[in-house]
């Protein structure tokens, strides 16, 4: 190893060794970023304790009052077995049933391709007859 002079360069062979990238750094802030994230993931998944409803899967009752209102794959709306013809149909017969005492359940049967805007003209006139009780009809997932 040769010393250098006061106003000497070194050469070009110890230039090439001083050049190397000091990693030493860059590892030092990348451990304080891993200790930062191992201290705050705890505070993050903490929730406040509640206790969620649980999923409830009744039978159908067929009961003869119950309205079966059915949506098809394109968007036709039937009364029981019945084509509807209008929202305005349905609306006038739906408050025709409204009035009676007990009030019947209306469940709803929607085609799986069919849209979903269908399904929502049948909520909407429910809910503007005035009729409490609705339910969606599915079927149960097959098992293996």
């Amino acid at each position: 190893m040769s010393y250098l002079r006061p106003g000497q360069r070194p050469s070009s062979q110890e230039e090439d060794v001083i050049s190397a990238i000091n990693t030493t750094p860059l590892v030092d802030v990348m451990l304080v970023l891993l200790i930062i994230f191992l201290i705050t993931i705890p505070v993050v998944t903490q929730t406040i304790k509640l206790t969620l409803p649980k999923e409830v899967n009744i039978p159908t009752q067929t009961k003869p009052e119950n309205i079966i209102l059915g949506v098809d794959d394109h968007s036709n709306i039937f009364w029981n077995i019945s084509p509807v013809k209008s929202d305005e149909e349905l609306l006038a017969r739906l408050v025709k049933v409204a009035k009676m005492d007990p009030q019947p359940e209306i469940h709803i049967r929607g085609d799986m391709t069919s849209k979903y805007s269908s399904v929502g003209r049948i909520v909407l006139a429910v809910q503007r007859a005035g009729i409490v009780k609705i339910a969606f009809i599915t079927e149960p997932p097959a098992r293996n």
